[in-house]
Parts: C-alpha cells; sequence; structure tokens
C-alpha cells in the first residue's frame, strides 16, 4: 500500500495561526508525512513543527513559474522536501498546444535547477487540464509527454473524476509519471463545496487505489467545516480498508 500523508492547505486558517498545534494534531491522527504549501513563507515554522511532531515533508506545492526558484529549492532541501509541485496553471494556459508547450517547457527549466539542489519538480491538476482535448486526448496527457523524465505528476484524483474522466484508467495510461495522487472525495463539484471523507462520496476510490497502489497518497480537502474530522475519517477509511 502507498503510505499517506496530507496536504496542509486543508488546515490552513488555524496553520497560519498556530503552525504547532496544527502539526500535532495531525500527528495525534496518525499522519507521519505532510505536503507543505508556501515552502518559503512557511519555512521556519515548518523546520521546528515537523522534527518537533515526528513528520517528513516528502513532497510540497509551491509557485515555481514566475518565481525566485532557486530560493524555493532552497527551502525544500533545507526541509528534506524531495518533490516541489506546481500547484496550479490558469485554464486559459491550457486552451492552446502552443501554452501547453511553453509550460512544460518551463517546468522542465526548473527541473534542471532543482536538480542542483537534490529536489525534483512535479504538477498538480485540477478539472481544466481534463476537460480540454487536443487531438481527441486530455491536456493534461499531451503536456506529459512533453515532461523531461525526471519531471513527476501528483494526479488529483477528485478533479480528474469531476471532469468526466475515469481516473482509475488516466492513472494506468500515465504509468511511472504519477509519484502522487490526492484522495479525495464527494459530490464532485467544481466550486471547492461538498467535500467529504474518503469513501463516502462519488469517487470511485477502491479502482483509483487499485490501479496505482504503491504511490503517496495524500489526503486533502479545499474546504470542510470539521476538518480535522474529516481527516481522521479519511485516515482511518485509507488504513482500516487496507486499500
Amino acid at each position: 500500500m502507498g503510505t499517506l500523508s496530507v496536504q496542509l492547505y486543508s488546515v490552513r486558517t488555524v496553520f497560519a495561526t498556530d503552525p504547532d498545534t496544527t502539526l500535532r494534531r495531525l500527528a495525534e491522527i496518525g499522519f507521519t508525512q505532510v505536503e507543505p504549501y508556501g515552502v518559503v513563507e512557511n519555512a521556519k515554522a515548518l523546520g521546528a513543527g515537523l522534527a518537533a511532531h515526528g513528520l517528513t515533508a516528502p513532497t510540497a506545492h509551491a509557485q515555481l513559474i514566475g518565481v525566485d526558484q532557486s530560493a524555493v529549492f532552497a527551502a525544500a532541501r533545507e526541509l528534506g522536501i524531495g518533490v516541489v509541485i506546481e500547484p496550479l496553471i490558469e485554464p486559459e494556459r491550457w486552451q492552446d498546444p502552443a501554452d501547453i508547450a511553453a509550460t512544460a517547457e518551463a517546468l522542465n527549466a526548473a527541473a534542471k535547477i532543482a536538480a542542483g539542489y537534490g529536489v525534483r519538480v512535479g504538477y498538480h491538476n485540477h478539472w481544466w487540464e481534463l476537460e480540454t482535448r487536443i487531438d481527441g486526448r486530455t491536456a493534461l496527457e499531451v503536456f506529459a509527454d512533453q515532461l523531461d523524465p525526471e519531471i513527476v505528476l501528483e494526479v488529483d484524483t477528485y478533479w480528474v473524476t469531476a471532469a468526466g474522466e475515469n481516473a482509475a484508467g488516466l492513472l494506468r495510461r500515465l504509468g511511472e509519471r504519477v509519484h502522487a495522487i490526492h484522495v479525495k472525495d464527494g459530490g464532485l463539484s467544481t466550486d471547492f463545496t461538498g467535500q467529504v471523507p474518503a469513501g463516502q462520496g462519488r469517487v470511485p476510490l477502491p479502482e483509483v487505489l487499485g490501479a496505482v497502489p504503491d504511490v503517496l497518497r495524500v489526503v486533502e480537502f479545499d474546504q470542510h467545516e470539521n476538518v480535522f474530522d474529516a481527516l481522521a475519517a479519511s485516515f482511518a477509511y485509507l488504513t482500516g480498508a487496507g486499500k
């Protein structure tokens, strides 16, 4: 079974005000790994909190295009983060093959800088990369074909499903390019509402998890009014079901 992590964006409100308590509560749920956001901005809090609560951060989200990449990768190396993932490229950049190629080129260039810090680069999708078709293929797959081999994908299986794509089939087509998946569930709305603990929504999680049994599984909620309870329920589902 793939190992479990949790995206800190899920608890961003409380993390912003009390990162130490936030990390402690995640560790108490049972998580041993987290996926930070804003690596440079949160470096100090993460440096203290991860060690204090027995946590590691194998992956992280941070904007890479149009920023000081050396600062990002230096902070990642200091925190023991192995893969820095670009979390979002705007929908309008996925409509034209030339724009898709430009994004791939930008991340390929970032990967060369990252290698100097012992770090890799990744990309995380939303729904629009799957809704857009280029010559009958999803824009995400067209994009993946243009990435250097060392760049990986973190496939958000909720957004894939919300876009109407078969997530398990996509994961199998992408193959070894998939380094991690975001595990979340809900009613498949694209307005970030209606998300529920894993196994309680419309995402076919048994099939999704079975397609990539060994990759990192990162639990995430874009929003939830009782997020720690929801994270605990997702943790219980993913560990108790043995999936």
